[in-house]
């Protein structure tokens, strides 16, 4: 027994000891202004060609550059490393003056760089899965110098608002296999605020401010990314002061942060929808059956009586504790008022569970003895999964109301739960499903959200490309699409996205829930100031730009908020801890992995 007291004592100098003199030495060296910010998603890859996950997407705009950034007060596009533009009269050529400014290596921007990652996803499937959309209507770029020039197909409306990073050309045009490559290559080159100088996959991005950077370098040294399993253990990391920001809270989470006086509740509108995803036949892209739908789901009476037997309000006010606005029709949510389409009058659907059996039973769905309905030939009972993730009790709460309601019109409804990444192939690429849920987080030009439900978005034969929301192939939707695409006048090409949205709605492969509150905290012991965007009541992580975290100012030392980006004394003796808990015979893993919200861009 002295022995093993013995070993166990040398242990714990090994691990303490160390982590005190490096703490000495950290309090010699100047101290880095560094902020964590905590997010319960992880990266799907950290190429920008691939990735299509909220915190990807939010990592790469302080990475990477693009033509427009949106204003910080209007949200309309601004410019980025675009200095200015001018179009011809037919609206069919481009011509963006790409400004002097340098990668973050030395490297000079041109405007081959940004000609090359526009080539590269009009001739590389592989390259055209995060916004394959983004170059459909594009004939042809080229450069001349600082020249960038844009021939399209039609006039696009959209094209101030691409939302395509610019790459590095003389760093990526070695890449052979853009589908197969993830980019874990550091320091990154890039033309943003910041560098990524380190990813550990399901734990942490870590970012350097970019001395380069055009604007200017930003207030701050370093930005980390630390991910969590659950909204709880990152509330309880933001309370101990292991994070300094969290967004994307439930409202449970959002709610248990009252009455500290050390945190900062925001709560604005949201730029998100959710809705859940119907199996309604998929297939690919070249009209091949793909995935495993109930074939119930095909036929659009079944989705509507779906859509009747859901009490939206009821989902706001139990689900999420009255932080969220029932959704009437739009995927697009009320925060662009310019793109809002509701549904009114005979138009709307509303909670009928008496409407709903009607729907079924003149549509030949007949309840069994055991009260569960059949298809019209008696081929199989309409049981349908639900596909929800795992570690996420507000999707597990839902679940149960849908299950209660459905019930009710004599259809069985089970619960299938899936980590992140198994999610998002069997609802995006193998279509192993019935009914998920889902949602999308809108940008200030609702395009690519739009597009998401495009025969285009649905995958290959061999799963490449795609980034379909919905596996949606409709001809009239398709139609309105390219009309909205070529209309420069804003208020008519509202009025067809306008179209497009009721399309949605009345032929039901999504149905829109409600659209979440955008609920966040944040440390005002840690954190000076931080401008949301759109700076009047807007949101802070998860914006529609990079912003908030290029204005960042973090609290003097007096304040005790900066950080030399070390493991605390506290982290260092709960490491000594575990080696002798693991010693003794205890068995104890503590580590962050995939995100539970597969919250897609």
């Amino acid at each position: 027994m002295r022995k093993l007291l013995a070993v166990l004592a040398a242990l714990c100098l090994l691990a303490v000891v160390p982590g005190t003199a490096y703490a000495r030495q950290q309090e010699d060296a100047p101290a880095k202004k560094v902020i964590k910010i905590g997010v319960t998603q992880s990266v799907d890859s950290m190429n920008p060609f691939l990735a299509v996950r909220l915190v990807t997407g939010s990592i790469q705009r302080m990475i990477y550059g693009f033509l427009t950034v949106p204003d910080s007060k209007t949200l309309q596009p601004s410019p980025d490393l675009a200095e200015s533009w001018t179009t011809s009269p037919d609206g069919l050529t481009w011509t963006f003056k790409i400004r002097q400014a340098k990668w973050s290596d030395g490297q000079p921007i041109t405007a081959d760089d940004a000609a090359w990652t526009f080539n590269k996803m009009m001739t590389d499937d592989g390259a055209k899965t995060g916004n394959g959309p983004a170059v459909a209507n594009f004939q042809s770029v080229s450069a001349n110098g600082q020249e960038l020039t844009i021939k399209l197909k039609t006039p696009q409306a959209s094209m101030l608002d691409n939302p395509v990073p610019i790459m590095p050309k003389h760093v990526w045009e070695k890449v052979k296999d853009i589908s197969k490559f993830d980019d874990e290559v550091y320091p990154t080159v890039g033309s943003g605020p910041y560098v990524a100088v380190e990813h550990k996959k399901d734990q942490f991005v870590r970012l350097e401010a970019n001395p380069t950077y055009w604007r200017g370098r930003p207030k701050i040294d370093e930005l980390q990314v630390i991910f969590y399993d659950n909204p709880a253990a990152s509330i309880v990391g933001l309370k101990k002061g292991d994070i300094d920001l969290i967004g994307r809270l439930n409202p449970p989470d959002f709610e248990s942060l009252k009455g500290d006086d050390n945190i900062v509740q925001w709560n604005t509108q949201g730029r998100r929808a959710a809705y859940l995803q119907i199996n309604h036949g998929a297939t690919t892209s070249d009209n091949k059956p793909i995935g495993d739908g109930h074939p119930a789901l095909k036929d659009p009476k079944v989705r509507t009586a779906l859509h009747y037997a859901i009490d939206k309000q009821k989902l706001v006010d139990e689900v999420q504790g009255g932080l969220a606005t029932p959704a009437d029709g739009s995927i697009i949510p009320p925060l662009y008022k310019d793109f809002f389409w509701q549904a009114q009058g005979d138009e709307k659907v509303t909670f009928d569970l008496a409407k709903a059996n009607k729907i079924l039973d003149d549509a030949g769905y007949k309840k069994g003895p055991d009260g569960v309905r059949t298809m019209p030939d008696g081929s199989r009972k309409l049981q349908f999964r639900f596909s929800i993730h795992t570690d996420t009790p507000i999707e597990d709460k839902l679940a149960e109301y849908l299950t209660g309601w459905f019930k009710e019109i004599g259809i069985t409804l089970t619960t299938k739960r899936l980590d992140s990444s198994k999610f998002t192939e069997e609802t995006g690429t193998t279509a192993l499903f019935d009914i998920a849920i889902s949602g999308w987080s809108v940008n200030p030009d609702p395009e690519e959200v739009l597009g998401t439900h495009l025969c285009s978005r649905r995958p290959t034969a061999s799963g490449q490309g795609g980034g379909t929301e919905s596996f949606y192939c409709d001809p009239q939707y398709e139609s309105l699409y390219l009309q909205q695409q070529k209309e420069l006048d804003r208020t008519k090409r509202a009025d067809i996205i306008k179209k497009m949205e009721e399309r949605l709605y009345t032929d039901a492969p999504v149905i829109a829930l409600y659209y979440p509150n955008d609920l966040e905290g944040y440390r005002k012991d840690r954190i000076a100031s931080i401008t949301p965007i759109p700076e009047d009541k807007g949101l802070l992580y998860g914006g529609s730009g990079y912003w908030p975290f290029y204005t960042l100012e973090a609290v003097s030392k007096d304040g005790a908020s900066t950080d030399s980006g070390g493991m605390s004394g506290g982290v260092i003796a709960g490491i000594a801890a575990a080696v002798v808990v693991v010693l003794i015979g205890g068995f104890l893993v503590l580590r962050r992995r995939q995100g539970a919200a597969d919250e897609r861009e």
